[in-house]
């Protein structure tokens, strides 16, 4: 299979990538010093040229993100919100509309995104990043609409941290609670592939659980 990973440099995307090579697959990955994700020109062109030399894509996992977030609601910085659209909203956008003809191609193409339980439970310091969340599940969801009469899917797996061995090492005596480690979520992705397509087309599938 030929799968892309955009924010493949970090620790989520390096288990990823990792996981899919080791697994003899063909990954592309792509980080903000490969390609500007934020100029939807150059998404076309990356999206040209993995076409042109492998003339379609099984898999496009979208992992760019970040947090900005409050104490209170009443001190919500709304240049977080700025900040927070382009990397969880804008980048999947270009991604999401320059990748859907190839996956389209695909005889079991996905497209998955990691979102966060404060999508649908948001607190009152992180309206921001709750609302980009929420926002980066509706466009899912309506990319999984147009591909609702194909053979590839798009899925949402919900997360309420992500937690990898650094973190680990880093508080050895924290519990983590709820966290989905990297390698896991690398697991949950490749799982997603072994269930027919109409079957994860435009759902969330919680991870936490």
């Amino acid at each position: 299979m030929i799968i892309l990973v955009t924010g493949a440099a970090g620790p989520t995307g390096q288990a990823i990538t990792g996981y899919f090579q080791r697994n003899g697959h063909t990954v592309i990955g792509v980080d903000k010093d490969d390609v500007d994700l934020l100029d939807r020109a150059a998404v076309q062109d990356l999206a040209a040229r993995i076409e042109g030399e492998h003339g379609r894509v099984d898999g496009v996992v979208h992992l760019v993100g970040g947090w900005r977030g409050g104490k209170t609601f009443a001190d919500t910085d709304l240049d977080d919100w700025t900040v927070l659209h382009d990397l969880l909203v804008r980048t999947l956008q270009h991604v999401s509309l320059a990748f859907e003809p190839l996956l389209r191609k695909s005889d079991n193409g996905r497209f998955v995104i990691v979102s966060a339980k404060a999508a649908q439970q948001p607190t009152a310091g992180g309206a921001c990043y709750a609302a980009a969340k929420a926002a980066s599940e509706a466009w899912t969801l309506s990319l999984a609409d147009a591909l609702k009469d194909t053979g590839s899917a798009a899925t949402i797996l919900v997360v309420k941290a992500l937690l990898n061995d650094a973190m680990k090492a880093a508080k050895p005596e924290a519990a983590f609670a709820g966290y989905t480690h990297v390698d896991a979520l690398a697991e949950a992705v490749a799982g997603l592939y072994e269930r027919p397509a109409h079957e994860i087309n435009g759902t969330r599938l919680d991870l936490t659980q």
